[in-house]
């Protein structure tokens, strides 16, 4: 896939040479929507007693709690943005990581721009596939945003007021 940015020990690296392909006509491994996912795997794949070999895209429309018994099986969950305006991937993205627990790669794909970085960051996002006219070095920028969070996230749980009581409470 072209274009990706992916977190590395919390560093947002630009990747050059990542496998992973949305086209089907591709010869890479696949990240295939659910239905099209399920078609393609073995019954131990679906029971969960062995890995895919195909990513998951997850579109707007699709449940996370779905995934629940396919997690173990699932190499990589790339969330589709299929318009910057749509946000229902962050809502996505932050059940699979807090409710599910989801610890693998979590991809945002579609129209990602510089301006969501940050916030799919916080929302548990660990790659972002940036829109192919976009400059990788630009989005990096996106990656610094916001320098306070006020509230919860994937990345921090605890609102601004809780952090701040906290550490006047550890100092006694």
């Amino acid at each position: 896939m072209n274009n990706l940015i992916r977190l590395v020990e919390g560093q947002a690296c630009i990747v050059d040479d990542d496998p992973w392909q949305l086209d089907a006509e591709a010869d890479a491994p696949l990240i295939l929507p659910l239905a099209a996912w399920r078609e393609r795997q073995s019954d131990k794949v679906l029971q969960g007693r062995a890995v895919s070999a195909d990513g998951l895209l997850l579109q707007v429309d699709d449940e996370p709690e779905a995934l629940q018994p396919l997690l173990a099986s699932l190499p990589l969950i790339a969330i589709d943005f299929p318009s910057f305006r749509d946000g229902r991937g962050y809502s996505q993205a932050y059940l699979l990581r807090t409710r599910l627990g989801w610890r693998g790669e979590l991809r945002a794909v579609g129209d990602v721009l510089r301006d969501q970085l940050a916030h799919m960051r916080q929302c548990g996002f660990d790659a972002f596939a940036v829109r192919a006219d976009k400059s990788l070095e630009d989005a990096l920028k996106g990656l610094q945003g916001l320098s306070v969070l006020y509230g919860r996230s994937v990345i921090e749980p605890r609102p601004l007021f809780r952090r701040g009581r906290h550490k006047e409470e550890s100092r006694s």
